[in-house]
């Protein structure tokens, strides 16, 4: 099952990472979406494909490790399910 898009946006604003800084992190990992397609996809006004949830999770992971933690949000792509 799809992780909740809250999820990552309680991420976000844990890493303190602005909306434009994780659109270009995104951005960089291939994603396609338009920044105001992110914010709506964060906030749940917008629905994302697994890739694009992998992409912001992957995006999100790399702040987190960058500041000393873990990788505590997991990737769709990779469930058995």
């Amino acid at each position: 099952m799809p992780e909740p898009i809250d999820v990552l946006e309680r991420a976000r604003r844990d890493v303190g990472m602005s909306m434009a800084d994780l659109w270009i992190r995104y951005f960089a990992l291939g994603g396609a979406r338009t920044p105001i397609e992110v914010d709506a996809v964060l906030n749940g006004a917008l629905v994302a494909d697994v890739a694009d949830r992998d992409r912001l999770a992957v995006a999100l992971n790399e702040r987190f490790a960058e500041l000393g933690g873990d990788h505590p949000l997991p990737y769709d792509g990779d469930d058995p399910a």
